[in-house]
This record gives structure tokens, sequence and C-alpha cells, in this order.
């Protein structure tokens, strides 16, 4: 079954509490909040506070990606914040297998993030401790941005990895992830997507109308690869 997420970075903020209340309603599966602290990536969103200030307003899992230095140091403050979910990117601590196992101990679902070029090698001995691998499908810091191609290799090459390696794990993809590039993403093994101005963020038609377009084109192409399958 494929899940689809809000990328809240892509909302109104001013009526934040009022879209989630809609997505929910409208039937998303959970929410992505992104987290950047300008270092790591070139751009600034969502803190604790405000991830807190929304929590009330759903029970749909809260998956926190933390685009930041040394997650490990700002863990339990997002857990105290109300996340079901965090994903922390390889690259941003010395120390991923510690960082991701802390994650599990406090109860929550632990994430890796894959920049564009950065290769699923560095996955290997950390599988164990891993529950979902979100690839970044466009590079991290700004919406708007337009898919990186050689990403569906990518997201393949995952998949028979963890196959080979006999690991059930999710695959969630971020960025661009519209009606043009789901297809591509979920014949090569993506089962949750992160949505944002690409497929349900659109002025011209409501939450619900997003919702229901999205999922019945995503049944239609679980549909096709079934068949080919």
């Amino acid at each position: 079954m494929t899940l689809i997420g809000p990328s809240l970075m892509c909302a109104d903020m001013g009526i934040l509490r009022e879209t989630v209340t809609k997505l929910d309603q409208a039937g998303v599966d959970f929410f992505h909040l992104d987290v950047m602290d300008g270092s790591f990536v070139p751009n600034f969103t969502m803190g604790p506070d405000m991830i807190k200030n929304v929590r009330p307003y759903t029970n749909k899992p809260f998956d926190v990606h933390l685009m930041v230095q040394n997650p490990e140091k700002h863990l339990d403050t997002f857990i105290e914040a109300g996340a079901d979910m965090i994903s922390v990117h390889t690259e941003a601590t010395e120390h991923l297998q510690r960082t991701l196992q802390k994650i599990r101990n406090k109860g929550l679902k632990a994430g890796v993030a894959l920049n564009p070029a950065t290769p699923i090698d560095e996955l290997k001995y950390v599988l164990d401790v891993v529950d979902y691998i979100t690839v970044m499908t466009v590079n991290p810091g700004f919406a708007g941005q337009k898919f990186i191609p050689l990403m569906y290799k990518k997201i393949s090459d995952l998949k028979h990895l963890l196959e080979k390696e006999r690991y059930n794990i999710a695959i969630q993809v971020d960025g661009n992830i519209g009606y043009q590039t789901i297809p591509g993403v979920l014949e090569n093994g993506a089962s949750m997507l992160v949505c944002g101005t690409s497929s349900l963020f659109k002025p011209e038609i409501t939450f619900e109308e997003a919702v229901i377009k999205l999922k019945s084109f995503i049944t239609s192409q679980e549909k096709e690869k079934f068949k080919k399958d």
C-alpha cells in the first residue's frame, strides 16, 4: 500500500492549523515536517514549537525530517514536540547507528535520508536499526525543484539491496513527487510519497479534491504494476 504525506513546508503558515485539519479529513496517511537549520541546508524552516502547535489537530503520524547538523543533539526536543517518526541524514552525524538506535529506543520509527549524491552503500551496516529510508529526489532545502532523473535508478538499486539483505524497510521519496514522477518511483520500489506543490498543494482545487485525485491516480498505477509483476 502506498502512503501519501503532505510536506507542510509547502503550506501557508498563516493557516497551518486549518490546513492540517483539512488534510487530515481528506485522508492523508502522515504529515511530513521539514526541519532545516541554515547550516546543513541553506534554508530555515519549522521548529519544535510550530510542530507542537499543530500536533493536537491530527492523530496521523508526524514524520520529522531533520536536515540539521548533529541531529542527535535535538532528538528529545522533537520527540517532545510530537514526532512519531524521525529521519536523519547520513552526512549530518558522526554516529549514525547510535542516533538511529536512540530514535528507536524512544519508541519512534527511525529513518535515514539520502541526498541525491549520497551512495546507498552507506546504509549497509545500519539497516538493522532502520524503519524507512528517504531518497531525496531533489537537493534538499527548497520546494519547487525539478526531479533528478537518476534517482529512479537509485530507488531501484536500493530496493534490490533491501530484498537481497532481506529487510522489510519502506522507501520514501521526497522532491517533485507529482503525476509525472509518481509512476516511475512506484515502479522502482517507493511506497511512501512526500507530496508538495507538484500534487497536493494546488490553489485551483480543494485539499479533499487533491487527495481524492492523487489516491485514484496511485491506485491506477499500482494496478498497472501488479499486472506487470
